[in-house]
């Protein structure tokens, strides 16, 4: 743990063990924190906010920038670490690390654009005066499938606006986040500006969930935890929750079949199909259905199933957990019984090596329906379905039906027929011809039960200020 500056070992503690997913074998250790813990690191942040909010937004940045350069430094490191304790393959594990780098760079750049407003009276001696500043002490409470890159989010721009932070990483996936700890502390900030406390989110997650020393809370993970993290706060306060998604993607009769392929296999089964922007679920055109099923899974079936240490350019390494594992199997059983057509993957791949991990092969099921789990609910796996529609009206209808709103995807050449299928779906994200739903410099944020808020651009950082209002008579 880090706190008030200092980095607290597991010595004399509970303490919580770290597993690699390729081996089901330990592979370090993390203390759990105490309440008194929490409400330590919740009292240093107030602290060091009280004078770190009267910083010029040009020093905020040079320290953004330094633990940027500092992240860079050690990027290598980094990445292993996660490869070690997450799964993911070594080259995106390590690219993940430079994203992060990126995010403090971005936000380093956007803290000195923090600009007010001057609003005419109908009185010409009154000016009025409106400016932004930091909201305070900020607990944020990060997920295990990205832990580096949805750490830096919050913490980037958190830093930006002037705020101080304690955060709460995942219990799968603390070690990657304790080592970026040594890059912030390596940096130089104020003691006590950045926290972190480990343990279940039930117990510490909860505890920072309900202090009044949090000002705002700012938490990414599934659309349960996040409805019952906003029943449970007993006071009013800003939260942004980045919550789960049932993203859609739409193949029209206009589309690029090579692009459309290349972008469902990405989104599909990039980190296991971990992330909460992964295509979940793929709608044809009748006209091009089978040629778009067989050149998928020719497709699938060519990806690279490996321990992502061993092979740092594999396409997929082993799956974060048993329990992620698990309902990747029962989605897929359940659409096999519901009628679905397994024409790719559905099995772990074949080895001694992979005998041990949580590792499974991308699959894919066709000819699938909304009775069915892998089309209704979000799997979070390397599991795919895809389904045929005729009218477009019919096509959008079916994206739309689910209560998420996240990330959605439409591949089409056809302007009128893009123009159209964008303007109607219900989603905070729509990729066109491309599957990257999110960039660094736009908002970022779901519709529905996907969340409350934007993370990434101008207005993540504006996520973190408050408005204050201050009226001026010049004259007497």
């Amino acid at each position: 743990m880090y706190i008030d500056g200092v980095f607290i070992p597991c010595d004399n503690r509970d303490t919580i063990t770290v597993y690699n997913p390729a081996t089901a074998t330990p592979c370090g250790a993390v203390p759990v924190a105490t309440p008194a813990d929490v409400d330590r690191a919740l009292q240093s942040a107030r602290t060091a906010f009280e004078s770190y909010a009267q910083w010029s937004p040009h020093k905020r940045a040079e320290l953004l920038q330094r633990i940027a350069s500092s992240i860079r430094n050690r990027s290598t490191e980094l990445g292993a670490v996660m490869t070690m304790e997450q799964g993911k393959p070594l080259i995106e594990a390590t690219g993940e690390i430079e994203k992060l780098a990126d995010t403090f760079d971005f936000y380093g750049a956007e803290c000195t654009r923090i600009h007010g407003d001057i609003i005419a009276n109908a009185d010409t001696c009154i000016h009025s005066f409106v400016q932004r500043e930091p909201i305070g002490v900020v607990g944020a409470i990060t997920p295990w499938n990205y832990p580096a890159e949805l750490i830096g989010w919050k913490l980037a721009a958190a830093l930006a606006a002037g705020c101080s932070i304690v955060i709460k990483p995942p219990t799968l996936t603390p070690l990657c986040p304790s080592q970026i700890m040594q890059c912030i502390h390596d940096a130089d900030p104020p003691a006590g500006l950045v926290n972190m406390v480990m343990g279940e989110g039930s117990v510490v997650g909860q505890h920072l969930v309900e202090s009044p020393l949090v000002d705002k809370l700012a938490f990414t993970g599934s659309s349960d935890t996040g409805l019952r993290i906003q029943q449970s706060l007993r006071q009013v306060k800003p939260i942004s929750l980045e919550l789960g998604g049932n993203c859609p993607m739409i193949v029209t009769q206009h589309a690029h079949m090579g692009g459309a392929i290349k972008g469902a296999i990405r989104r599909s089964f990039r980190n296991c199909g971990q992330i909460c922007i992964a295509i979940n679920r793929i709608y044809v055109h009748d006209s091009v259905y089978d040629e778009f099923v067989e050149k998928l899974v020719t497709a699938t079936d060519a990806l690279v199933v490996d321990n992502g240490m061993d092979n740092p350019s594999a396409d997929m390494g082993a799956m974060c957990s048993q329990q992620v594992l698990q309902k990747t199997k029962i989605h897929l059983q359940d659409a096999l019984d519901k009628g679905g057509v397994l024409v790719a993957g559905g099995h772990a791949p074949q080895g001694e090596q992979y005998k041990k991990g949580y590792f499974f092969r991308p699959t894919v099921v066709k000819d699938c329906h909304h009775g069915m789990l892998v089309m209704t609910e979000e799997t979070f796996g390397p599991l795919v379905g895809v389904m045929p529609y005729g009218h477009i009206d019919h096509g959008i209808d079916l994206m739309n039906d689910t209560p998420y709103g996240l990330a959605s995807y439409i591949f089409s050449t056809h302007m009128r027929e893009i123009k159209t299928i964008s303007s109607r779906l219900q989603y905070g994200n729509v990729a066109v011809n491309n599957v990257d739903a999110g960039i660094m410099n736009a908002p970022y944020g779901g519709w529905k039960q996907s969340g409350i808020g934007v993370e990434h651009g101008r207005e993540g950082m504006l996520e973190y200020l408050r408005y204050k209002h201050i009226r001026v008579k010049i004259n007497g």
